[in-house]
């Protein structure tokens, strides 16, 4: 005997007797107000999940600049707390970098290996398909929240992003339980759960920063409209729990901003040093109007136009590169004029790990290139996918660096490279096949379809009631995530996860509305709805599907046979009960019986395998490492970008650098710093075999202020630091060098200072000392000791 529940699936028990059957109740038992089969199914649904995310775990792969700073995280508390690019905490990375914190907890307790860093992920997607359950079935039933959460699962994008170690699965995850709290205040107007609404899309801020404040239009408007108490009380409210989410989505703002600069790290992709800055400018609004906030580096200093056209540094919205110069070698007037030109060695490989799309919420998760476009077809690889073994070399190798060293760079070629895909601009891009459509697309008409259904038919209902209240959060939800990523130009796949939780809940509730409306309806069009929507998503299934026939061959033909049938008998059941006149030939033949609720049953299975195929085939395609996108790229099926690259794990040292490392340690006497290098890549190998303190010059974009000329000579001086290593400069080229390096303009960067001033003053190291090239795979590196 189940427990009385409301129309929409929400139960009346009261909420103490609920928690106390909840724990004398086996975990694969239903509770009381839920049918029996609800709980396997929704078990079933998790291990599903589970197995999806976690099938390819120890091949997930490394995005390489993330995981250098949670290998910094897993030696040091204050890089932890800081979310520090390095162990001794100099620089943190130009993003908020909470998304780390439960990789680097992971590698804590089980070791740096990229399937302790993709674990959490994995966590957070099931747990998303569970919550996500909660939420549907609060308000359109336990069927309806199990569709839902099956169809977030085989989401194609979500079903590649949950098994890597990118930072969108934790923002979908607490976007998901905000949505979730949101929903108990909703009903009932209480202001915990609102609050707790609030904490939770602060939380995903720490992930993801202005991304995570996407639904907010969706809950205020949710929750003004439809919560049962006066205007009055639901404003304040609402201002209450907008406090919550400020005060925890700058938490980590106002530790850096109230903490002495000389006691944490520098802030990257700023020039003022300010957390701010580097949030809502570097990352936020100055993607759209550069300049707009003071103190973001939006990449002018380096001799770049960040409106240059492409789509940019990891996310840059909506202009071009934000450092395009960087890679490219400036000759030596341009130096000596003080034009900013990267310094020697600070190739593209200092770029980071993605210098492709990134849109408000700032984020990188990319590769030191741009994957492959993701309507490309599968196969290939180039620069763009080389990871942490690659970056372990120092730099790109197609972009070794100017000033003083050699002139090898190509920065045109590391531009069209870092430009997104062709048509990534176009406002129409989420509907395009070859761009985002296979991956989140699928199920457009039927969310629409369900969406605009349940506003219809609840259109008179009073103004607190819940289903028409779901039906506008969520429909507000999809309008302005939908209108967000349209606006602005993205390369990487991953930013289409926000639209999922949106998309399976409305296209649920509309196969289960629809459903109900055709079986309650004695004639009429009501009866033909449900058939004309599964025609709809069909041919728009067959259409997505046509691009990529060479994939799964049998999926149009299985699409349209499974509509076909699933029309003729919701059509045909559609008519009552009784009889059905066939033909034979061209006459009349005899009636035969029909027991409509039967033929129903069967159009309906068949309607979702029409409508729900194509996206599982997607999502299961993951299972094939080839089709399981990267911790760079989240994409699945056919589109899906190279996965990691071959070649030993980054926690090893070639030979050449670890003869290298052992003559510093040999001869360092105490310093505090191993040694400088010119970009992260090049600190990455070092970080990565055992967390050495290493001092990385220039943080992601190679321009940041974290060391000044000054700061650097005084460390050179008081012994903290006594080795620097220059990458593409040197002995180690082959090339002579210079007598007289080129004299820098006060307005060059300081890394191009600090490396010129190395290369004019320090000693070089020649290679044979410590048995060779210190890099395998990527250019010549040269080490020099100054103290």
């Amino acid at each position: 005997m189940t427990a009385p529940t409301t129309e929409s699936g929400t139960s009346t028990v009261p909420e103490s007797d609920d928690r106390l059957s909840r724990i004398r109740r086996p975990v694969w038992r239903s509770p009381a107000d839920q049918p029996p089969w609800a709980r396997p199914a929704l078990l079933g649904i998790a291990a599903l999940a589970a197995a999806l995310y976690a099938w390819n775990i120890t091949e997930s792969g490394y995005a390489s600049y993330y995981s250098v700073a949670a290998r910094s995280m897993t030696v040091s508390w204050k890089a932890f707390l800081f979310t520090a690019l390095d162990p001794s905490a100099t620089i943190t990375l130009d993003k908020i970098g909470g998304f780390l914190w439960p990789q680097a907890l992971s590698a804590r307790v089980f070791g740096f290996h990229a399937w302790a860093l993709t674990l959490p992920q994995c966590v957070e997607g099931v747990v998303s398909v569970l919550v996500m359950y909660r939420v549907v079935r609060r308000w359109q039933g336990p069927a309806a929240g199990l569709l839902a959460a099956g169809l977030l699962a085989l989401t194609p994008v979500a079903a590649s992003m949950f098994g890597h170690a990118m930072l969108d699965g934790m923002v979908v995850m607490c976007l998901i339980i905000a949505a979730d709290q949101y929903q108990k205040a909703v009903g009932t107007a209480r202001l915990r759960p609102l609050l707790f609404s609030g904490l939770w899309i602060g939380l995903g801020f720490q992930a993801k920063m202005m991304e995570a404040w996407i639904i907010v239009p969706a809950l205020f408007v949710g929750y003004l409209v439809a919560a049962p108490v006066t205007l009055r009380r639901r404003a304040g409210q609402l201002l209450a729990a907008g406090a919550v989410m400020v005060a925890v989505s700058l938490s980590w703002v106002a530790l850096m901003t109230f903490t002495p600069k000389d006691a944490r790290p520098y802030v990257d992709g700023t020039t003022d040093n300010s957390a701010f800055s580097m949030v809502f400018g570097y990352n936020g609004f100055n993607r759209f109007e550069p300049g707009l906030i003071d103190g973001a580096d939006d990449g002018r200093e380096a001799g770049g136009d960040r409106n240059a056209g492409g789509d940019q540094h990891p996310g840059v919205a909506p202009g071009g590169d934000r450092n395009p110069g960087a890679g490219q070698a400036a000759p030596p007037s341009a130096a000596a004029s003080g034009q900013a030109a990267p310094p020697p060695g600070a190739a593209s490989g200092s770029q980071g790990p993605d210098s492709a799309g990134r849109g408000p919420g700032g984020t990188a998760e990319g590769s030191n290139s741009a994957t492959r476009a993701p309507g490309a077809p599968p196969g290939g690889s180039d620069s763009a996918t080389q990871g942490p073994s690659a970056a372990g070399g120092g730099s790109n190798t197609a972009t070794r660096g100017p000033g003083p060293g050699p002139d090898t760079g190509d920065g045109e070629a590391t531009r069209q490279a870092d430009a997104a895909a062709p048509g990534s601009s176009s406002w129409l891009k989420l509907l395009r096949v070859d761009l985002y459509a296979a991956q989140i697309g699928w199920l457009y008409p039927l969310a629409l379809a369900g969406l605009i259904t349940g506003l219809l038919r609840h259109r008179k209902g009073p103004r607190t009631g819940q289903a028409r209240a779901g039906y506008l959060m969520w429909g507000v939800w999809l309008a302005t995530t939908a209108g967000v990523l349209s606006s602005y130009s993205f390369a990487h796949t991953a930013y289409l996860a926000t639209l999922a939780p949106a998309i399976a809940a409305l296209s649920a509730a509309g196969t289960v509305a629809l459903w109900r409306a055709h079986r309650g309806a004695n004639a009429g069009w009501p009866r033909w709805v449900l058939p004309a929507v599964v025609a709809a998503e069909a041919a728009w299934t067959i259409h997505l599907a046509s691009a990529y026939t060479d994939f799964a061959p049998w999926l149009i033909p299985l699409v349209s046979v499974a509509a076909l049938a699933a029309v003729l008998a919701l059509g045909l059941s559609a008519n009552g009960e009784g009889t059905v006149r066939v033909r034979v030939g061209n006459r009349r033949g005899p009636r035969i019986p029909v027991k409509r609720a039967g033929l129903a049953a069967a159009g309906l299975l068949a309607g979702c395998v029409a409508m729900f195929a194509a996206p599982t085939t997607w999502s299961l395609s993951v299972l094939d490492e080839r089709y399981a996108g990267s911790a760079f790229e989240a994409v699945a099926g056919p589109t899906a970008a190279p996965g990691a690259p071959d070649g030993p794990e980054p926690t090893s040292l070639t030979a050449g650098q670890r003869g290298l490392l052992t003559y510093v340690e040999k001869h360092n006497g105490g310093a505090d710093y191993t040694m400088s290098v010119d970009s992260w890549s090049t600190a990455a190998p070092y970080i990565y075999e055992k967390g050495l303190p290493v001092l990385p010059l220039g943080g992601y974009s190679g321009t940041a202020r974290s060391v000044t000329l000054a700061d650097y000579q005084d460390l050179v001086a008081t012994g903290r630091l006594r080795f620097a290593l220059l990458s593409g400069v040197g002995p180690a080229t082959g090339e002579p060098r210079p007598k007289n390096p080129p004299a820098l303009g006060k307005d060059a960067p300081e890394t191009l200072k600090i490396n010129s001033w190395v290369y004019s003053t320090c000693t070089e190291i020649a290679p044979s000392t410590y048995g060779g090239t210190t890099s395998d795979d990527g250019p010549p590196q040269t080490l020099f000791r100054c103290a």
